[in-house]
């Protein structure tokens, strides 16, 4: 899943080649509601750039899927269900409590390199993601469970929208980041404006702005749900507006990326993200970044989803501690 890593081009990325348009950032739901099987996918290929391969699926319950991580570090994300994973790294049995993504806190569990694994389903419409990014690198296999995401409530008024930081900046891996992102219906989110396709530090090697490739996984909790997501650049090579539905998946190759999410419709975003540091240091669009000032109040909506919700569940089996080989 993810071929050998091609050297790196963070100096000239692949990108800066290429000017996107909108038919290019924006990939479809394979399946119709409730169907089974792989839902999206895409490549690093596909997306013509280095690192991320992402896919998502939907199994019922007795169903199954397998893969090999390979030369790649992985995650895999349950957004709702439940399954249980064994592995040559581990066993972790009964991953994931919420119902869906607007049912309360996330489950995931990183694999390394060369990792082996079967999941099986334990609960019908069990949904989730997995990401794959090539590595040199190994990590040891870890589960992450509700009590160990940190949330984070950001921006304010109609700009107010909450960040669970899964893989965050500092966890024990290679390239992954991983955040998932609640918008009340209404709202704006990644907003200012904001990029990460230039590396660059300060004098004392302090990082200021990563260069990262990102995928935005949307879920809504109806079918009408929708989503409207701009990417553009500076220089104007890139200047495009995609809708967004549940399944979809858009893709951030470089540029600013706001997005906004319908009156009625709260919107749900999963975001996977690798290239030149393990970080989220980004530049706010400088036409744009005076909102950030009038933020005096948070929109009452959030936090969507909290750890309260787990209380209100039947206790899980503790998990064995993943076993690095």
């Amino acid at each position: 899943m993810g071929g050998p890593l091609s050297p790196p081009l963070w100096g000239v990325p692949v990108s800066r080649a290429v000017k996107y348009v909108a038919d290019d950032l924006l990939c479809r739901s394979r399946l119709g509601l409730g169907e089974t099987g792989l839902v999206n996918r895409v490549t690093p290929a596909e997306a013509r750039w280095e690192l991320l391969g992402v896919e998502l699926r939907r199994l019922d319950s007795g169903q199954g899927w397998s893969g090999d991580t390979g030369d790649c570090e992985a995650a895999i994300v349950v957004l709702g269900g439940r399954c249980s994973v064994t592995s040559n790294r581990g066993e972790w049995p009964e991953i994931g409590r919420r119902r869906n993504v607007f049912d309360g806190m996330p489950w995931a569990l990183y694999l390394p390199r060369g990792t082996q694994f079967r999941l099986s389903a334990a609960s019908d419409g069990l949904e989730l993601a997995y990401c794959w990014v090539p590595t040199s690198e190994d990590h040891p296999a870890r589960l992450v469970s509700p009590d160990r995401v940190e949330v984070e409530i950001r921006g304010g008024h109609s700009n107010t929208r909450q960040i669970n930081a899964i893989l965050p900046p500092g966890f024990d891996c290679h390239r992954l980041v991983c955040v998932e992102v609640y918008t009340p219906g209404g709202n704006w989110s990644s907003y200012p404006p904001h990029k990460h396709d230039t590396h660059r530090e300060a004098g004392a090697g302090q990082l200021l702005e990563a260069d990262l490739e990102e995928v935005y996984c949307y879920k809504f909790d109806t079918p009408a749900g929708w989503a409207m997501q701009r990417v553009y650049t500076d220089d104007g090579s890139i200047d495009a507006a995609v809708v967004a539905h549940d399944g979809d998946i858009v893709l951030v190759p470089e540029g600013y990326h706001p997005v906004c999410t319908g009156y009625g419709y709260p919107c749900y975003y999963l975001n996977f993200l690798a290239g030149s540091a393990q970080a989220l240091c980004s530049t706010d669009d400088p036409a744009h970044a005076w909102v950030k000032d009038t933020w005096t109040a948070t929109d009452p909506r959030v936090p969507m989803v909290t750890r309260d919700m787990e209380s209100d569940r039947a206790p899980r089996p503790p998990a064995p501690e993943e076993a690095q080989r």
